[in-house]
């Protein structure tokens, strides 16, 4: 017989050997409801691959908090089996004579697998410990059929029914399923449309893990059977493709992962540890932790997976010291933060060595799957390791539940069409209620949190049926209903809480967080806080007796936060470790944007050594209460007074020798500009603007471009009578006829005007603000950086034109004494070349306002200079020896000056 003939013939078997299970797993009804609890469990409960057989949940070697049997028991019941397939065996004989010699062999050889299985079975060391938590969540199912039968407005006139088996965690899991889908007669049969088959359950609740729930939903979503699991958060079963059927009533592990990372984020603890098991669930997990930390300031100090406890609950040599390992790197550790993602199978070998080394002052952060477990709390000796915080589903009360889950079941006679059980430890659990008594203070104190999972699972049923069987007040019908698409459709209140699923089949329930106490009065896993999905927020964050002295938050930082103003300076490879280094005056430390770089300030600001932000510097400039200025306003004012002084005078004695001597109507054209000047010279006081700059470079220039043109023109012109008349007397007719010293000036003028108006138009007349090299805070608002250059190219004429001047009047040192200005005109034109060359020359070292006040001082002496310098000796004359401006008084002097040089 082939392996496909020895596989169908086991499956055969299986389906009987469960449907011959004891009555407490059972209740008939019109409808049955199909349910997977984990009652037994350990870690390495691996389906037996070389034969197909239901794997026992207890044996031989069981121990612990488990059902323990009895290798005879076990014997007798493979015994009745192996009679019942040779009875059958013998009834196909009669009928098929033909097949007679084959039927030997299929009975043979399953014999020999049914023996060697008894073997394996008997000597295999196999512990599996009760889970307490499993059998509430069971007894929760139960009370919630019980409770809608006994109801008569949701189900009227129909009885709903329930059929449970013990999954072992994930050993279990196939066979139940394959039986569920099966009809009265036990076999699954092979069609090609599966649309109107009907299962011998209407839906099936559970199971409560995500490997063991993937593994069933593969089968149900096939057949489009409803599964509602109660306890499965793998986002894996969200999707819709893979499993159209299957449903949720718990917040999937996005939120979990999202209320653990809000809680780190609250107490400012950015450096944890992960642990988690060796299998799918603790891998998985901590990846999805691992993500979300990515895009945090939260850091890893490092991830370990525990070593799955051997199924006997031995500790080996290897396991010993892999735990011994990993609490000695948590003991090395500055992190105080642990977070655990693993089934509470693997725990109680990994605490035991916690509590042997002594590790303390730990903040145990639970995933759902131990954070409520009453086993694990029982361990009161753990309190001393530090705090316990757990994430699980929000406590919902259920009236009647506690009283319920203690009431020992009534024996109840065997299904119609079922044959005399013969007990498999799938569906029986001698001890688990007595084990639940004794646990039940506990679980009463803890309030029911996952039972409501199943107890509204079992609801969201219910109201299915009752919308698809048409119920009213008194009645339903009764036909076969297909109630996948109606149990996604379900919405009603119950106990205070909406039920309606979402477009991934899950029940939105609200989460809390929990912290394990050890006071047997109180609750042991009091609530602390609560997490919203809808709003991805922790909330209601209350009081935590934290195991520290005086009751302090504990600390779990790589490195101590910076103060305000400070950067953070990597050490090694965490980002969460660094240094503290000061932001140096100039800059600041935007944390929103990095906290691991100071950012410079703005162009017009500052900032102080280790600040925040900036502020606005100071802008200074040349201001009217300032000495200095006050003093050069001072000299310009006697200026301006005293060249009007002048231009009346001149104007008074127009006439005269001495005026018409000092250039007769261009003397006003020297007055003019530098009174002009005078009048202006309050653009250096005050902030520049585009107009005081223009004053500055272009203005004053002109003005001394006029003045000094002038002057130079009439120390050439005195030149020119005295000495090139007679010389070149053609010349000095046309010098004299076409009005020579006006065109001179009027052509040096256009001279400049294209000058200065070509620095205008190749510069930017925009404002410069430049730092004050002695106090950063301040910033010196002056003209356009270019300022220095185009003031040097546009006094560049005036200077050339002084040095001819002071030429022309060396020149001119011997001529007659009233005609001789070159004492008056070196004096002008050497101080104006002198300043003028002082004044770039400060300027291309110095900045700032001191420049400023230069630049003043400096204009203003040379036009005192012009002004005074070069007409103050001329008035001198008039007013006080009016006797020498007389046209004899000239004559006589020109007289002499011919006589005495012949």
């Amino acid at each position: 017989m082939g392996p496909q003939g020895r596989a169908v013939c086991s499956l055969l078997f299986l389906l009987r050997a469960l449907a011959n299970s004891d009555s407490d797993f059972y209740l008939p009804g019109d409808y049955l409801l199909g349910g997977l609890f984990t009652l037994h469990a350990n870690m390495k409960g691996i389906v037996h691959l070389d034969y197909l057989q239901v794997p026992k949940c207890k044996d031989s070697g069981g121990g612990g908090g488990g059902d323990l049997g009895d290798g005879g028991d076990d014997l007798g019941d493979v015994v009745v089996v192996m009679v019942m397939m040779v009875m059958v065996v013998v009834m196909v004989i009669v009928v098929v004579m033909v097949v007679v010699v084959i039927l030997m062999m299929v009975v043979m050889e399953v014999v020999v697998m049914m023996m060697v299985g008894v073997l394996i079975m008997v000597v295999t060391d196999t512990r599996y410990e009760m889970k307490i938590l499993g059998y509430n969540l069971m007894q929760a199912m139960r009370f919630a059929v019980e409770e809608i039968n006994s109801a008569s407005s949701l189900l009227p006139g129909v009885q709903l029914g329930y059929e449970m088996v013990d999954i072992c965690y994930v050993s279990n899991n196939v066979q139940p399923v394959l039986y569920f889908l099966s009809q009265d007669d036990y076999f699954l049969p092979i069609q090609e449309d599966y649309t109107h088959y009907k299962p011998r359950v209407v839906a099936v609740i559970g199971p409560d893990n995500s490997d063991a729930a993937i593994a069933v939903a593969y089968f149900l979503s096939l057949f489009l059977l409803p599964q509602i699991t109660y306890s499965a958060i793998s986002n894996e079963l969200g999707d819709k493709l893979r499993f159209p059927a299957l449903l949720r009533t718990v917040t999937r592990v996005d939120h979990h992962i999202e209320a653990m990372v809000q809680l780190m984020v609250h107490f400012r603890w950015n450096w944890i540890i992960v642990l988690g098991s060796g299998d799918d669930y603790g891998r998985d997990n901590s990846q999805l932790l691992h993500q979300r930390l990515a895009h945090l300031d939260i850091c890893i100090a490092f991830q370990e997976t525990l070593p799955t406890p051997q199924p006997n609950q031995t500790v080996t040599q290897s396991e010993r010291e892999s735990l011994e390992a990993i609490v000695g790197k948590l003991r090395q550790s500055t992190a105080r933060v642990v977070v655990l993602f693993s089934p509470e199978l693997a725990l109680y070998n990994f605490f035991q060595e916690v509590l042997r080394q002594n590790l303390t002052d730990t903040v145990w952060i639970a995933s759902e799957s131990w954070a409520i477990d009453p086993v694990l709390h029982s361990l009161t000796e753990l309190q001393r390791t530090g705090t316990f915080l757990g994430i699980t589903t929000a406590n919902v009360h259920i009236p009647g539940f506690s009283e319920f889950r203690v009431r020992s079941s009534q024996a109840r006679g065997p299904a119609p069409n079922r044959t005399t059980p013969g007990a498999t430890c799938n569906q029986e659990c001698d001890t688990c209620l007595n084990a639940t008594k004794s646990f039940n203070n506990i679980l009463r104190l803890s309030g029911e949190r996952v039972v409501y999972s199943v107890y509204s699972a079992v609801y969201a049923v219910a109201h299915a049926l009752h919308s698809l069987l048409g119920c009213n007040q008194t009645s339903c019908r009764k036909e076969v209903v297909y109630p996948w698409r109606e149990v996604w459709k379900v919405n009603f209140s119950l106990l205070g809480h909406q039920i309606v699923f979402n477009q991934q089949g899950d029940l939105s329930m609200q989460l809390d967080v929990i912290q394990w106490q050890w006071d047997l009065s109180q609750n042991p896993f009091k609530s602390i806080a609560s997490y919203d999905p809808s709003q991805w927020k922790l909330k209601d964050i209350g009081d935590i007796s934290w195991h520290t002295p005086n009751n302090t938050i504990p600390v779990s930082r790589c490195s101590k936060s910076c103060q305000p103003g400070q950067k953070k300076k990597p050490v090694g490879l965490h980002p969460c470790c660094f240094e503290c280094i000061d932001c140096l005056p100039g800059s600041f430390l935007n944390q929103t944007a990095d906290e691991f770089e100071c950012q410079p300030c703005p162009k017009y600001e500052w900032s102080h050594r280790n600040d925040t932000s900036c502020f606005k510097r100071k802008l200074i400039f040349l201001e009217w209460n300032e000495a200095p200025t006050i003093i050069v306003a001072m000299l310009a004012a006697l200026g301006f007074l005293s060249t009007l002084a002048i231009s009346v005078i001149f104007w008074r004695h127009f006439q005269t020798p001495m005026v018409r001597s000092a250039g007769g109507p261009m003397c006003f054209l020297m007055l003019t500009p530098l009174l002009l000047s005078y009048m202006v010279s309050p653009v250096y006081v005050g902030p520049p603007t585009v107009s005081t700059c223009f004053c500055r470079q272009a203005f004053f220039t002109l003005c001394f471009t006029v003045c000094i043109s002038c002057i130079t023109v009439r120390s050439f012109q005195i030149v020119c009578v005295f000495k090139m008349a007679s010389r070149l007397p053609r010349a000095y007719s046309y010098w004299v006829r076409y009005q020579g010293p006006y065109v001179f000036v009027a052509s040096i003028t256009v001279l400049k005007l294209v000058i200065v108006g070509g620095s205008l138009l190749t510069t930017t007349t925009t404002l410069t603000h430049l730092n004050d090299p002695v106090d950063p805070k301040v910033m010196i608002l002056s003209c356009n950086p270019n300022y220095h250059q185009i003031l040097l190219t546009n006094t560049s004429l005036d200077l050339l034109l002084s040095v001819l001047g002071f030429g022309f009047a060396y020149v001119g040192k011997e001529l007659p004494t009233n005609y001789n200005e070159a004492k008056f005109i070196t004096l002008c034109m050497t101080f104006y070349f002198i300043s003028s060359v002082s004044l770039c020359t400060f300027m291309s070292v110095y900045d700032g306002v001191l420049v400023t006040i230069m630049d003043f001082l400096v204009t203003v002496l040379n036009l005192l200079g012009i002004s005074l310098g070069y007409f103050g000796p001329k008035c001198y004359m008039i007013l006080f020896y009016p006797e020498r401006n007389t046209q004899a008084y000239f004559n006589s002097v020109i007289q002499g000056y011919t006589m005495g040089k012949d």
